[in-house]
């Protein structure tokens, strides 16, 4: 066996693995224009139900002003959590574990897939090193209206709903998504939070929505079904902060304290701008099950978790193109590449036609 640190049994809270090798949350826009899961999403992560633990892709949390895509997944409607029921059912079938990351797009949104309505952000600041996709193709990310501190209770009753939702949706647990410059993450990090007052200006005002929103899908689920996603690095989505180090060590010190199944950190930045050690930051205070993530070789996985540094790893790349990744690290064979032209498309090609190695 190759890598073997990898395929130790291990608990995240109450979430029973049998192997460390997760699957990070992938984007692939396979929901229909309802934002209501398919059938072939249910064929998808029963295709790689062999991971330790499945997290489902970044799923809208609050209908309204919360969508950046055409055909992302929801949370918040009667025929999600039925559709959702049916891809948990699949993966349970064939012996997994699946955890659902909710999920808030802040000022990534557009106003054309969201019925008019103006992306929100804690500051009136628009994305500006990039375009997005729209129904009427490429254009500038809009200027988002700054939330009022009297509407983030709002947010925080959407994401328990949508915890409560995931819950009846047969999933073992959520993520709360506060990553890569969505809402959450865009209140966290001062590049993108300019505002004063309870959620604005330190360091903990600017963590207080992602803890309170924690806290409420604490509430639903317990804490030991729970994860936390962070990304202090990434500067994807015109994303950054003064001081990445220290707001990954007061989350984490913050998230030791509710004790969480696990936090999910995000080591680098796709980007490849911002640099730290936020690894060992995040270690110094949160002496729970710590996720890695971003640029893992199985090799290095497998050090980290021998080491003791990380409890597992969350592989997403590699993914999207070897359903049986599992068994292709155990068997140190190559991974194979995905085709990146397919990672949005619709339909199954370059999402549920990779084939399993050969046995």
């Amino acid at each position: 066996m190759h890598h073997a640190s990898l395929f130790t049994p291990v608990s995240l809270g109450a979430l029973d693995l049998p192997n460390r090798i997760l699957m990070a949350p992938l984007t692939r826009c396979r929901a229909d224009a309802q934002h209501v899961p398919t059938a072939i999403m249910a064929e998808h992560y029963a295709q790689r139900a062999s991971a330790g633990l499945i997290v489902a892709e970044a799923t809208m949390a609050i209908e309204g002003n919360s969508a950046f895509g055409g055909r992302e997944p929801g949370i918040h409607s009667e025929a999600q959590v039925v559709a959702w029921k049916t891809v948990t059912d699949a993966v349970h079938a064939k012996g997994g574990r699946i955890v659902l990351q909710i999920w808030h797009g802040g000022r990534a949104c557009h106003s054309l897939w969201n019925g008019g309505a103006q992306p929100v952000a804690p500051s009136p600041l628009p994305i500006r090193n990039d375009e997005t996709h729209t129904p009427e193709g490429k254009k500038p990310y809009e200027t988002p209206r700054e939330l009022r501190d009297d509407e983030l209770p709002g947010i925080v009753a959407g994401f328990r709903a949508a915890a409560a939702n995931a819950k009846a949706a047969g999933f073992d647990g959520v993520e709360v998504h506060g990553a890569n410059g969505y809402l959450l993450d865009a209140f966290l990090r001062d590049g993108s939070n300019q505002r004063s007052g309870r959620y604005g200006g330190s360091i903990e005002n600017r963590a207080r929505l992602l803890l309170e929103v924690t806290d409420a899908a604490i509430a639903v689920w317990g804490a030991d079904r729970v994860g936390v996603r962070i990304s202090p690095l990434n500067s994807f989505n015109d994303m950054l902060d003064s001081d990445p180090v220290a707001i990954t060590r007061y989350v984490a010190s913050q998230l030791e304290l509710r004790r969480v199944a696990y936090l999910h950190l995000m080591r680098g930045d796709f980007m490849g701008v911002q640099k730290a050690d936020v690894v060992t930051a995040a270690r110094s205070a949160f002496t729970g099950a710590l996720v890695g993530n971003m640029g893992y070789s199985p090799a290095e996985a497998a050090e980290a978790v021998a080491s003791g540094s990380l409890a597992a790893v969350a592989f997403g790349h590699h993914y999207v193109s070897n359903p049986d990744l599992v068994d292709r690290v155990k068997a140190g064979l190559a991974l194979v590449e995905p085709d990146n032209r397919t990672l949005y498309s619709p339909g199954p090609k370059g999402y549920t036609d990779y084939p399993l190695m050969a046995v």
